[in-house]
Order: C-alpha cells, then sequence, then structure tokens
C-alpha cells in the first residue's frame, strides 16, 4: 500500500517530485511558504535564469514537461567573453555543439505547479513551516496568522538551503552540517532589447565579462532581454560596499563594463532598487531519518551557480529517487539510504566543482594559455571520443557522476600540462614523434581514471 507523502518547498525541485511520486499513485501534499507565482509577479532581482542541462533534461522526460520545455528554451553553445579592452572572443562548450539551455525558472516552475495540480498534487500556499518533529514526523505550520499541525507518513525536506526539515536535522545527535558563505554576493541587471524586441546581443551564448575579482554574466530570455548578474565581493577596493552612489555605479561600468551599459538604460534603477544576495554553500549528512524522512534539492546541498548544476543537481536527485523505487518498490527502508549512499557523493562533488568554477568564470577564461588549453581539450576530445572527454563535458551533456567528473580533474591536469608543454600542439601534432608521445600520455590517463565508474547516475 503506497504511503502517503509530505513535501516541503514547492519550488523547482519540490514540484518535480510531487509529479513523479503522483504518477507512481502517491497522495501528496505540498507546502509552500510564498503565495502562488502563477497569481502574483516575480519580484525582480532574484534568479530567474536556469541553465538547463541533460541532467535536468532526464528529469523533466520523467515528468513529461520536456517537450514542452524545449520551445521556450534558448540554447547557448558557449560563452562569449567580453574583454576589458573590448575585445571578444567566443569559447564552445562541446566538441559536438552541445548546448546549455537558458531557461526561465519562473516559466519551468509555473509549469511544474499546474502539472502537479493536474495530476492530482494538493499545493498549500503560504504555509511556513515553523519546526518539525523529526522522530515523530509531525509538522507545525504558520498559515494565516493561525497554526496547523500535520502528521506526515513519508516528508521530503526541498525546501532550499534553509529547509525547516534540514534546521530540525542539525539539533539531533550526530548530524554533521555546516554553511560556508562567499566573500562575494550577486545582484540582478538586465540588457534590454531593440526597438523590434530584437536580442542586442549573440542570444545563443552565455556572456561573461571577467574581471579577475569580479564578473557579470547574461543569459538570454524569449522576450529579447538578457538577465545580468554581477558577482562581487561585498567589501574591498572594488566591492559592492564602494558603490553608494550613481556616480559610482556610471564609473565602474563606464570603465569595465561599456558595452554592456550601452544596452542598460534602467542600470541605476535595477542597480539601487534589486537586492545584493549571498551566494552559499551547505553540507549536511545525514540526508534521511529511518524510513520517514529526507531532504532533496538545495535542502540537502545548495551551491553556488557558477556551473549552472544547482537544478540539475536537484533534479537528479529526483531520477534517482525514481531508478530506485524501480528497483525497491516501495521499500523505504531501502530506498533512502541507498538515495544518500548515492547522492551524497555527487552532492559534495557538484559543490566543489562550483567553486572551482567561480575562479575558471571570473578570471582563467581571460587567460590566453586557458582558452588554449581548451582548444586542446575540444581537439582531443573529437580525435579520440573513446578516450579523452573533458570534465566540463561530463558535467553538462553526460551523466557520469559528478563525484567520477571531479577525480578525473588532476588527470586531466597532468595531461594538458604535459602537451602544452611541448608547444603549439596543432603544429605537433603533424608529427609522427609527437603523436607516439601523445599515445603513451593518453594511454597513461586512461590507466589513471579506469577504475572510476562513468556509468550513468540515474
Amino acid at each position: 500500500m503506497s504511503r502517503n507523502v509530505t513535501i516541503l518547498g514547492a519550488g523547482l525541485v519540490g514540484s518535480l517530485l510531487s509529479i513523479i511520486l503522483r504518477k507512481r499513485g502517491y497522495e501528496v501534499d505540498l507546502y509552500e511558504r510564498r503565495p502562488d507565482m502563477r497569481n502574483a509577479s516575480m519580484s525582480a532581482g532574484k534568479s530567474i535564469n536556469l541553465a538547463m542541462s541533460a541532467r535536468g533534461w532526464k528529469a523533466l522526460e520523467l515528468a513529461g514537461l520536456k517537450t514542452e520545455m524545449e520551445p521556450i528554451a534558448i540554447p547557448m553553445y558557449g560563452r562569449y567573453l567580453h574583454m576589458q579592452d573590448g575585445q571578444t572572443a567566443f569559447q564552445p562548450y562541446s566538441k559536438n555543439n552541445e548546448a546549455i539551455y537558458s531557461v526561465s525558472r519562473g516559466e519551468l516552475n509555473k509549469k511544474l505547479m499546474t502539472l502537479a495540480e493536474q495530476s492530482g498534487v494538493n499545493i498549500n500556499f503560504e504555509h511556513r513551516c515553523a519546526h518539525v518533529d523529526v522522530v515523530n514526523n509531525v509538522l507545525r505550520f504558520v498559515h494565516g496568522g493561525n497554526e496547523k499541525t500535520v502528521n506526515a507518513d513519508l516528508l521530503f525536506g526541498a525546501d532550499g538551503a534553509f529547509s525547516a526539515l534540514r534546521n530540525s536535522y542539525t539539533h539531533m545527535d550526530r548530524v554533521n552540517c555546516d554553511h560556508f558563505y562567499l566573500e562575494y554576493g550577486y545582484k540582478e541587471l538586465a540588457i534590454l532589447p531593440g526597438a523590434n524586441g530584437e536580442w542586442l546581443m549573440e542570444k545563443n551564448a552565455l556572456h561573461i565579462w571577467p574581471r579577475g575579482k569580479y564578473m557579470m554574466i547574461a543569459l538570454p530570455n524569449t522576450d529579447g532581454t538578457f538577465t545580468c548578474t554581477m558577482f562581487m565581493p561585498y567589501e574591498g577596493e572594488v566591492s559592492f560596499e564602494k558603490l553608494k552612489t550613481e556616480q559610482d555605479v556610471h564609473y565602474l561600468f563606464d570603465t569595465q563594463f561599456a558595452d554592456a551599459k550601452a544596452l542598460m538604460p534602467g542600470l541605476i534603477e535595477d542597480f539601487f532598487t534589486n537586492p545584493t544576495s549571498s551566494l552559499i554553500t551547505t553540507h549536511i549528512f545525514p540526508w534521511h531519518y529511518k524510513d520517514k524522512s529526507a531532504l532533496i534539492g538545495d535542502a540537502a546541498h545548495a551551491i553556488v551557480p557558477f556551473y549552472g548544476q544547482g537544478m540539475n543537481a536537484g533534479f537528479e536527485d529526483c531520477s534517482v529517487l525514481s531508478s530506485l523505487l524501480d528497483i525497491y518498490g516501495e521499500d523505504w527502508a531501502a530506498i533512502l539510504p541507498e538515495y544518500q549512499k548515492r547522492r551524497k557523493p555527487n552532492g559534495d562533488a557538484v559543490a566543489a566543482l562550483a567553486l572551482n568554477n567561480f575562479t575558471e568564470m571570473r578570471d582563467k577564461v581571460a587567460d590566453p594559455k586557458f582558452l588554449e588549453r581548451k582548444k586542446i581539450e575540444k581537439e582531443l576530445g573529437t580525435r579520440f571520443p573513446d578516450r579523452f572527454i573533458s570534465v566540463y563535458e561530463m558535467v553538462s551533456f553526460s551523466h557520469i557522476p559528478y563525484d567520477t567528473a571531479i577525480q578525473c580533474i588532476q588527470a586531466q591536469d597532468r595531461l594538458l600540462e604535459q602537451i602544452m608543454k611541448e608547444g603549439d600542439f596543432f603544429v605537433n601534432i603533424e608529427q609522427d614523434s609527437f603523436r607516439s608521445a601523445l599515445d603513451t600520455w593518453l594511454n597513461a590517463y586512461n590507466e589513471a581514471v579506469q577504475q572510476l565508474d562513468f556509468g550513468n547516475e540515474a
């Protein structure tokens, strides 16, 4: 007999999980602290874009939403770099012209909510979870000034980095958890369309203005706009604390982001209206309590946004749970420990990958040596598809576990250092002696990684 399921959080992961469980015959109640976003305008300045990649698309296919979302997803085939001297450069993501996709967070969330309700999920809006008695699965909600108690059978916390269920776990014995804040914050801005609604920059790219200690990115929207996000230290020589006046902001953009500023007539209003938000990474263990409750998505593994994998990782949690239901049926005493065993290492790995990619995006992408390395990676993948795949392609265009991908970094670093030490790769590759040496180096690389599990996570 199927258990009733209670889910905290009607965001992307909570809504998707509710659909997957409802399709399997579970009765699902979803509780959300915010009002129904379908009946209210989204607040500006709070992360409204997503970079959908292979893991996310797979989960949407499980929910039956992939076909519906594809027409409003804009493919981004690479990074479009805007250098400080005014020069630009395009850096493809993949050797096979693969793309990640810019998707509106709000539109996706609305569609997931609607599909959940159509599937028979009961969504309770404006219910803030004030406390969870983890041992007894009793939840206390505040709704309209009144308190409400709910006895849950099976409970999932999908309510983000500051999850009520996660917070209740932390008060239990032998639970390890931490929040790590970057010294950086982010602020969202906007590039507007042209007079006829057209995009005023290349639409099929993720735009980056790398400036060493800070940066700005921009993702395209279907209405011709770009959602821009500035990442900058809270304090320091160039920081949010130094941008106190309109003159301060004008000077920064005139000297560092002049090409973008010309397309941002609402810059000053956006800058002083939209909030400056924190960047947080969370770790917790365990992820579940017996067969009664579990954390999922950001509640289990909130990460910084620099690999575009936050939503993709949360969606993959749902895919893995779905696959475990195929294996174990309704034996949640087996499912939840196995879910934790599979996903905890990958949650830690994607968090580390995201932090590493921050340095790459704000600084290294402007380095000629780094750009050359990326070209070599693409060429190796094209020439030797069975012997080399870049870590970025593992993460974004496959279902190889994140934990496997991160373990390949050191071996790939050694391989690329050997290749680049010999000089111009694209000249050397025409020489028999170099190709012979390269074959030896690739064999050593493959031996170093052959013990890893390259199978699909879900």
